[in-house]
């Protein structure tokens, strides 16, 4: 089978397994034959038959089809028992959150700020369940710092009142990820000692495995050992003999049938979570029906790797109504029974609406979608039941229904539901004589506060410069160094040169609806023009500022930054090592260069006036050769980073993944999205100055 690369469809190995409904349906049908039951474990997605006369056979397919594997793979769900791990069965919402998100942590205070960030989570998606706190790519490789530096090199990450810990309190669990690719920084112990040691450390609840789609058995028994009741979430798609010492997955890259289908994991194992997620995708319907008729969670993913891809509000409200029905009714979708295409009314199922009927004790839950565009409004039950029937998605809306009632004893016809297009619904019901559940009362107070929303429209943000603070200081010497470059004044345009990266460049996504991003849309070379005009023209120091330059201005003014951690790492009883003084300075921080150029009356050079002189051929270089801090730093709110210039010695080898390395040209430029409490400051960066010309006096 030939296959052509498109971006923006289901690769083959993407999409929905069909089952086959004739031939041999036993465990004896011949492996790998398509007829077989042992075929279907390669499945993502169980596709389901659009005719409705074959859905019951599908059914009995894929119970015969879970029996045998079970059988095949001697299941025995001693994971799923561990008492501490239990909370992963229900964990319905998980968000990716860069350690240094905006909303996470304030650039201004300096510190940490949690309680943001869970407010934000509650207003618009009614609280999230977990968090994996991201933390080193895309930053890692600018130096040899590894993966478990950008963990315990965090001032106020762990402690009793560390981030941890107050996200542990506010009831959310806590994933850290592990990136097996980082093999070409610094090395410590073996990477089964180091994890294992993060996750004690902080403590860590879970561990996302970045890349892996499972852990090795003695991965999954180190980290148990270290912390017991561990959960282990690997990426994308989870082997069937794997569920049995998994006990959640990643359900990225799953394209589904237009009827909805069945989640083979979460089959295979009800208390398997699996979390959908379609990181580029500016309309999150697929992911979110799928999981509500499969219930299973989502991922909230707005921020990858530091490029905004917010959810509309359409998508946030659908996830608010989604989350609030499944945390309170969790055992009935752990424990009921579960009849995927649950039978509708014939001019409901025609609109396009589906369900799955989860059912226990007499309380029964429909979790209906709409595959079509419009609302549906109408019968979506074959009959009128006994009993309570609540419309639960409806109460938002509800003017004259008391207690969200729309059905009782006696009634002759279905109730009429509204099912919005491309949208989620949920009737509960319960039987006459039936227990009540005694979460229904609060979710009743709870849902009449979540209304479905209309507005699909993504939420775009504009990364602005952010002006720096620093000014030249009054008095200060504002002559360029001699030998500067001086760049005219006037209009210019460049090419600038990069390396394509998930964290795209200066404004929006890089990968827009693309289904997986891969060569030659990702990590290939590009270019961008950028255009300007300089009023005045502008001196560039033509070589870095040194530690001997640097310590000069420490002794002068007493600088102290406002976060000292790694501040002058390397230097010794804080003078510059012996002979090193004319090395470039490093361990320093945008502030700590724009300090310094202030001192000098200068400023930093922005990232086209550094590439100007550049290109000039007058810049020198220091050894080692190290990046070079722009005048670039930018925010949309969420992300900061600034754009390096120059090149370094250092370059992390052996994976695509690390930060770029090696000298550059002037027209190379790299984007570094810029993490807090001293992180950003690097072996591996330095700066110069720059001065414009009609503001320097002799």
């Amino acid at each position: 089978m030939s296959y052509t690369f498109d971006p923006l469809v289901p690769r083959p190995i993407d999409l929905p397994t069909v089952v086959p409904l004739d031939g041999a349906t036993g465990a004896g049908a011949a492996p790998g034959s398509p007829h077989g039951l042992a075929a279907l474990d390669e499945a993502k997605i169980f596709a389901a038959p659009d005719d409705p006369a074959e859905w019951a056979a599908w059914r009995e397919r894929l119970e015969a089809w879970r029996t045998d594997a079970r059988e095949r793979h001697g299941f025995t769900g001693a994971v799923y028992e561990r008492p501490r791990a239990a909370w992963a069965a229900s964990c319905f919402t998980i968000a990716q959150v860069w350690l240094w998100d905006e909303l996470l942590y304030s650039f201004e205070e300096n510190r940490f700020t949690p309680a943001r960030f869970l407010a934000d989570a509650r207003e618009r998606f009614a609280g999230l369940d977990a968090v994996v706190l991201w933390h080193a790519y895309p930053v890692i490789g600018i130096d040899d710092r590894n993966q478990w530096d950008f963990y315990r090199d965090v001032p106020g990450l762990t402690g009793p009142d560390g981030l941890v810990a107050t996200l542990h309190a506010a009831g959310l669990h806590v994933f850290v990820d592990y990136n097996p690719w980082d093999t070409g920084t610094r090395r410590g112990e073996d990477d089964l000692t180091e994890l294992a040691a993060v996750v004690a450390d902080l403590p860590a609840d879970g561990v996302f495995l970045d890349t892996l789609k499972k852990a090795e058995p003695e991965l999954v028994e180190r980290l148990e050992a270290a912390r017991p009741g561990i959960v282990l979430e690997g990426e994308s798609k989870l082997a069937v003999e794997r569920i049995e010492d998994h006990s959640s997955s990643w359900a990225q890259f799953f394209a589904d049938s237009s009827v909805p289908g069945v989640l083979r994991a979460h089959w295979y194992e009800r208390r398997h979570m699996q979390h959908h997620v379609r990181r580029w995708n500016r309309d999150h319907t697929d992911e979110l029906q799928s999981a509500w008729v499969n219930g299973v969670g989502v991922m909230v993913w707005e921020v990858v790797f530091g490029v905004w891809v917010g959810w509309s509000e359409r998508d946030a409200a659908t996830l608010r109504r989604m989350v609030t029905v499944q945390r309170a009714a969790k055992d009935l979708l752990l424990d009921g029974g579960w009849t995927p295409l649950a039978d509708l009314a014939p001019e409901a199922r025609e609109a396009g609406v589906h369900a799955s009927l989860f059912s226990h004790d007499g309380v029964s839950l429909w979790t209906l979608v709409n595959r079509g565009e419009q609302d549906w409004t109408g019968p979506v039950l074959t009959a009128a039941p006994t009993g309570r029937l609540v419309d639960l998605t409806g109460l938002a809306t509800a003017t004259d229904l008391t207690g969200g009632l729309v059905s009782v004893d006696g009634a002759t016809t279905p109730p009429v539901v509204t099912v919005p297009g491309r949208g989620i619904a949920a009737l509960l019901h319960v039987a006459p004589g039936a227990v009540e559940p005694d979460w229904l009362p609060g979710l009743v107070e709870d849902m009449r506060e979540h209304a479905a929303s209309p507005d699909a429209r993504f939420p775009h943000r504009l990364a602005r410069r952010v002006a720096p603070a620093a000014e030249p200081e009054a008095g200060a010497t504002r002559a360029p160094d001699a030998g500067a470059v001086v760049v005219p004044a006037g209009p210019y345009v460049l090419t600038v040169r990069y390396r394509a990266r998930e964290t795209g460049m200066y404004q929006g996504a890089p990968y827009v609806e693309e289904w997986k991003p891969l060569s030659p849309r990702l990590h290939d070379p590009r270019t961008l023009q950028r255009d300007g005009e300089l009023a005045a023209p502008v001196a560039v120091a033509a070589t870095e500022v040194t530690n001997a330059e640097f310590a000069a201005f420490v002794d002068a003014t007493g600088y102290r930054p406002a976060t000292p951690h790694r501040f002058l790492a390397h230097w010794v009883d804080g003078r510059p090592p012996a002979g090193r003084e004319d090395e470039p300075v490093t361990f320093v921080d945008l502030d700590d260069a724009r300090a310094y150029s202030a001192w000098r009356g200068g400023r930093l050079p922005s990232e086209d006036e550094w590439q100007l002189a550049g290109e000039t051929g007058g810049l020198l270089r220091g050894a080692p050769v190290v990046w070079n801090w722009t005048e670039s730093e930018h925010s949309d709110g969420r992300t900061r980073y600034a754009m390096l210039k120059g090149g370094s010695d250092h370059e992390s080898t052996g994976s695509e993944w690390y930060f770029d390395g090696g000298v550059q040209r002037p027209e190379f430029s790299a984007k570094l999205l810029l993490p807090g409490l001293g992180l950003a400051r690097s072996s591996s960066i330095g700066f110069r100055c720059a001065w414009t010309t009609d503001e320097v006096t002799a």
